[in-house]
């Protein structure tokens, strides 16, 4: 056995026999909404005697071991009524509580005390949490309410640029997001390349950005973990909502299996603009369609089991010689189960599928690619008493790379299909998170994550004269591919390259005062998959591909510091944190590289690193009539490929160079006004640095032919990025003879017609013979009007 193996399974042994004995009474339970019984994630339940208390998991359980004796319980969770009540502990007692939406009807969003003293003293910094009302009340265009466009109006996360999908976490590629959705992965989250995102907000019942402090149970990604999980289904009794929008609808439907057991959810979107477009005779076509989908099934006290899924998929077709499909499918079968009252665990069994289909019917050839993942989960929360709780597991994945597949879509061409090389690769690893309170002020959690990755055959490997893949050609100063020299095969499975670390994960919070915090933390990430792209967004033609000999693993260490504080009784609060991060083996690729259906990337791509750092603020306004945010990042992301050896140049001379998503200055606004019972308004202001590009400073005349030259890499930038968005929602007075309620929401993208540039090109004017810059803007003003509804 491996002895760094053997070293995190003593870890691990020693920290569970020397914590595990406790005598104390155990209180625990789960907390769920009283109106459809969807379990509740992240409430809070307060001790106030004891000045401690805990929280519930992602499937709403809860747990705590304090002395014996009698307590104040207290339960508090955003937008429902708090719970107080007094319990004598003198057993082990299962108890459950059932929350109420708040009465309050002009205070949507309200924090109780206790709320925000956990949170003030829990030793988590850099994440980041929405409500989905919070989402829902936010204006987007075309009048879509998406996950996406609203994690950029927090700090420290911007957008890949304008009409483009993915995006950027304090300074990192959008290829070093984990996106999980019930905890499968998603690989191309957006619609539309970009337009919207994959997620339903209707079937979305919570979601958490990590951007820094990342606990031990995430790996495989370097900047950041959204982790978003969907409603079970309403085991109370059968309801429907939806929605009608100018450019797409959606339905779901939810109630009982068996009542107040088991629970089925099914949720759909579609768009239809495409049909507009045949009416006027226009042969092009792009429409998206996905589903959600969720069976949830209590067996007993201590037994559940959940299946859910999502399917989605994104067609194109041009003048009917073009058509593009893609999209992810992803199957998660779950069991819940509670050993004792104090050890909670999940089981999950996961299959993701990411495909890429292409028809070019004016050259006869069709292109398929994707990625598939088998995932297998085992985590346990054990709750160990009221000052420390333990979180540990393992989780190992199954790739299958489908780089591309090339076949004439005639069946009697005579031409045989090229299959790229496929790849396979294993990725196993073991973790343990201790979470402890170490005295009224001081809380801190610890982890430490072993991972592990296996590149897998079976597949020819290129070899190449000294390992160089790419050659330096010193008499034009430029990166040219190399020549193999001969190929090595491997078996199916056999093993072409592995890799493994050790991640540790440590966060630190000090409470000043019952308002006041600094936290620190500092996380190891390593991440095995690079995506293959020319772009600074995901589009769905890029590729990933897994960490080899040449493509060395990414591993990140990053630092960060805050300071936290909530001002006149939790009406405002502040959140002030400064970063540090360096990635080593960041790829970037040489001059001129061709990607597309490169059986060979290793020739075109080169090692290097890179940094960002930044101060993040956000202020908020949390309770009231007038509520929302403002938020502010300065930050600065660079990379650097050096030369390998005295005389070679590296890439920009060997020099620091912004990367592509590198931001200066962004800032967000978000407000939101309820005026009465009928009336919401809420606006958004986004301002951001215009994103870095490469201008020719020059050209020159060869051979008759006008040739640009470039300067320093990503040393221009396009202008600067900004837009209001405003909506108003309609919510006429209800009925009271029937269940139906329903609401209109009125909106405006970019008020002022802001012509912001998704890219700038330079051509010759043919008629004066004068360079111009040509500006390319996806969007002006975008009205919007969207009628939801439920029964």
């Amino acid at each position: 056995m491996d002895h760094k193996l053997k070293l995190f399974i003593s870890f691990f042994i020693i920290s569970l026999t020397t914590l595990f004995a406790q005598d104390k009474m155990t209180l625990s339970g789960t907390i769920t909404d009283a109106l459809n019984n969807e379990t509740l994630i992240g409430v809070t339940i307060i001790i106030p005697e004891l000045g401690t208390g805990t929280t519930t998991n992602e499937y709403g359980f809860y747990s705590i071991s304090i002395p014996e004796g009698e307590y104040t319980i207290e339960i508090s969770y955003i937008g429902f009524d708090p719970i107080s009540e007094t319990i004598l502990l003198n057993e082990n007692i299962r108890k459950n509580f059932a929350l109420n939406e708040s009465s309050q009807q002009l205070d949507e969003i309200v924090l109780t005390d206790q709320t925000v003293k956990a949170e003030i003293r829990r030793p988590e910094m850099s994440v980041n949490k929405l409500s989905i009302k919070e989402i829902k009340e936010m204006p987007v265009i075309l009048g879509e309410a998406d996950i996406l466009k609203s994690i950029i109006t927090l700090p420290g996360v911007t957008n890949a640029g304008e009409g483009q999908s993915g995006f950027n976490v304090r300074g990192g590629g959008a290829d070093q997001n984990l996106i999980l959705l019930d905890e499968a992965t998603i690989f191309n989250s957006s619609h539309l390349f970009g337009f919207f995102s994959v997620f339903n907000p209707d079937a979305i019942k919570d979601l958490k950005l990590y951007k820094g402090g990342i606990p031990a149970r995430y790996g495989g990604r370097l900047s950041s973990v959204l982790d978003i999980y969907q409603k079970e289904g309403n085991s109370n009794g059968f309801h429907m909502n939806g929605g009608i929008g100018i450019i797409s609808s959606r339905l779901l439907a939810e109630g009982p299996i068996v009542k107040d057991r088991g629970s089925f959810l099914v949720a759909g979107r579609a768009s239809y603009a495409h049909l507009f477009l045949k009416l006027t005779d226009n042969p092009n076509s792009a429409y998206f369609y996905d589903l959600n989908t969720k069976l949830s099934y209590r067996l007993n006290d201590n037994n559940s089991v959940f299946i859910s899924g999502y399917f989605g998929r994104d067609v194109f077709d041009i003048n009917q010689s073009f058509q593009n499909t893609y999209g992810n499918a992803v199957v998660n079968l779950r069991w819940n189960h509670l050993f004792t009252d104090k050890l909670f665990s999940n089981m999950s069994f996961i299959y993701s599928d990411y495909y890429y289909g292409l028809t070019l019917d004016f050259v006869g050839f069709n292109w398929d690619s994707g990625i598939k993942n088998y995932n297998f989960k085992y985590d346990f929360k054990h709750y160990l008493n009221d000052k420390m709780k333990l979180t540990y597991g393992l989780n190992s994945i199954y790739y299958d790379f489908n780089p591309g597949k090339i076949e004439p879509n005639s069946p009697n061409s005579g031409i045989n299909p090229d299959q790229l090389d496929k790849k396979y690769a294993f990725e196993p690893a073991f973790y343990i998170d201790a979470e402890q309170q170490i005295s009224s002020k001081l809380s801190v959690s610890y982890g430490l994550r072993f991972s592990m990755f296996y590149r897998l055959g079976e597949q020819n490997i290129n070899v190449y004269e000294n390992d160089h893949a790419v050659l330096f050609n010193p008499e034009f100063q430029i990166y040219e591919k190399a020549t193999p020299i001969g190929q090595e095969f491997y078996d199916k499975n056999e093993v072409i390259a592995n890799f493994n670390n050790f991640e540790p994960r440590l966060a630190v919070s000090y409470a000043i005062n019952d308002n006041q915090s600094v936290k620190a933390s500092y996380n190891r990430m390593s991440q095995y998959l690079h995506l293959i792209s020319n772009t600074q967004s995901p589009t769905p033609l890029d590729v990933w591909a897994p960490a080899d000999d040449f493509l060395k693993p990414e591993i990140l260490d990053q630092f960060a510091l805050g300071y936290f504080q909530n001002f006149k009784n939790d009406v405002f609060s502040l959140e002030v944190e400064t970063f540090y991060k360096e990635i080593q083996n960041r790829l970037d690729y040489i001059d001129g590289a061709n990607l597309i259906a490169n059986n060979a990337i290793e020739e075109v791509v080169l090692n290097g690193e890179a940094r960002a750092y930044g101060l993040e603020v956000l202020f908020r306004k949390n309770i009231g009539k007038l509520n929302g945010w403002l938020s502010y990042t300065l930050s600065r992301s660079e990379q650097r490929v050096e030369g390998r050896t005295p005389e070679e140049t590296g890439i920009n001379n060997g020099d620091w160079y912004r990367t592509g998503y590198d931001k200066l200055h962004d800032l967000s606004m978000v407000g939101n006004y309820r005026l009465n019972q009928k009336w919401n308004f809420s606006a958004n202001f986004a301002l951001q640095s215009g994103q870095p590009v490469t201008y020719p400073n020059g050209q020159y005349q060869y051979q008759g032919i006008s040739v640009p030259s470039f300067g320093a890499r990503n040393a221009d930038n396009l202008p600067i990025y900004h837009h209001l968005d405003i909506s108003a929602t309609l919510t006429p007075k209800k009925n009271l003879q029937r269940n139906w309620q329903a609401e209109w929401v009125f909106g405006i993208y970019n008020v002022y017609n802001r012509r912001n540039a998704a890219s700038i090109t330079f051509r010759q004017n043919q008629e004066t013979g004068a360079n111009e810059a040509l500006r390319l803007s996806i969007f002006g003003i975008v009205p919007s009007v969207t009628y939801n509804f439920k029964f």
